[in-house]
């Protein structure tokens, strides 16, 4: 793939310094506090409030007829999590920076409420793919209605029936194995979205949670960086980014090497098998008695992952104004972005034919039903190789500097 060439969208700033990266992470954490409060003036949780503190989880249900969630906080639970993984990259990346005990301990309880909060919104998103997905391959021209998206969306208490989707004029045209086929798909992830909306209203309403943000909200006035500035371990004691024991410090040493660690795996990335339009080896594995995820896919969401890490250390280098909810994407190219969202549908695909192939393995399903959804976790594996070569196609591409 050759070296990764600039992304950023305009040189660091000379002076990229530990008070740019305080200054950062104290903009994260005034998002993260500012969308606690939104989804907590939001009530959308119930009337006990899960989110508040001193909450209750309620049931980890809706009750039947509840309206759906105000569009706010849905958006102030996306925001934390968006907060919550700024937040945790830039500790991974910086942490020589910061105090060692400080940081090891806060950047595992941010990726366990990021990842709690994103389940329930992945499992109504994967239902939603399929679905459409199973309406293009059977020749209709409707779209199932979806459901909410949201972790305060309406759910499905034990023993009460889904609400009803509005009646597609063209249902009829699905085949007889597609509509069953949507029908188990349907069982199943409202099932898991079900519980994962009870998991996020546990954790909302936890010791552990309220723990979370009281951290967070000292993280938003004082930043424990080591007092020497010096990228050594050791005792030292952690200071404020303005307290006059910390010494000038280049971040870009750190952003370089987040850099590197990506430019290495997209270069180990299996280029051979995200070349070929129709990769059979991946489609057996899926279909295979073996649920264990392809080995294809793992690198590529390796390299997500650290093309978030590498974008995540050009927003600190760029200081607090690149961490304003508004100002991100202005601080990141645009081609980095493109390679961004590509490895994100590529994510989606993968997890989705990975859904469709564990469908097709429920004991006793007739042949109609195992045939549309082999065919289904094909065109997912489609969708996978497309993914990768949008990403390849975008990362080869000349730098385009934002103004």
């Amino acid at each position: 793939m050759g070296t990764a060439p600039a992304v950023v969208a305009g040189d660091p700033p000379p002076d990229a310094d530990a008070g740019a990266l305080a200054g950062y992470l104290r903009a994260q954490a005034t998002e993260f506090l500012r969308a606690l409060r939104r989804h907590r003036e939001s009530g959308a949780s119930g009337a006990s409030g899960a989110g508040a503190p001193g909450g209750g989880t309620g049931a980890g249900t809706s009750a039947p007829g509840r309206a759906a969630p105000p569009a706010d906080d849905v958006d102030a639970v996306r925001a934390l999590r968006r907060a919550a993984r700024r937040i945790s990259g830039t500790l991974h990346t910086f942490q020589p920076l910061l105090d060692a005990g400080w940081a090891e301990e806060m950047r595992p309880e941010l990726a366990w409420l990021s990842g709690t909060l994103a389940l329930e919104h992945a499992y109504a998103s994967r239902l939603e793919r399929l679905l459409q997905a199973l309406h293009r391959l059977s020749g209709s021209a409707a779209f199932p209605a979806p459901r909410p998206v949201g972790r305060a969306a309406a759910t499905v208490p034990a023993g009460v029936p889904a609400p009803a989707r509005p009646a597609s004029p063209d249902r009829g045209s699905l085949t007889v194995g597609a509509a069953k086929a949507g029908a188990l798909l349907d069982r199943q992830l409202t099932l898991a979205r079900t519980r994962a909306h009870s998991t996020a209203l546990q954790a909302l309403g936890s010791s552990r949670f309220h723990a979370v943000a009281d951290k967070v909200a000292l993280l938003a006035s004082e930043v424990p960086l080591r007092a020497t500035g010096r990228p050594e371990r050791g005792p030292a004691p952690a200071t404020s980014a303005s307290g006059p024991g910390t010494a000038p410090v280049d971040l870009r040493p750190l952003a370089a090497a987040a850099e590197e660690r990506l430019t290495d795996a997209v270069t180990a990335l299996p280029l051979v098998a995200a070349g070929s339009p129709y990769n059979a080896q991946a489609l057996v594995h899926g279909l295979s008695p073996d649920p264990a995820p392809h080995p294809q896919d793992a690198p590529w969401h390796q390299v997500r992952l650290l093309l978030r890490l590498h974008r995540y250390a050009l927003e600190a280098l760029a200081g607090a104004d690149a961490g304003d909810a508004g100002g991100t994407e202005a601080a990141v190219d645009v081609r980095l972005l493109a390679a961004g969202e590509a490895l994100d549908r590529h994510r989606d695909a993968s997890e989705a034919a990975a859904a469709a192939a564990q469908a097709a393995r429920t004991p006793r399903i007739a042949p109609a039903t195992a045939y549309a959804l082999g065919v289904l976790h094909a065109d997912q594996r489609h969708e996978v190789e497309a993914a990768r070569y949008a990403f390849q196609h975008s990362w080869r591409k000349e730098p385009i500097r934002l103004p």
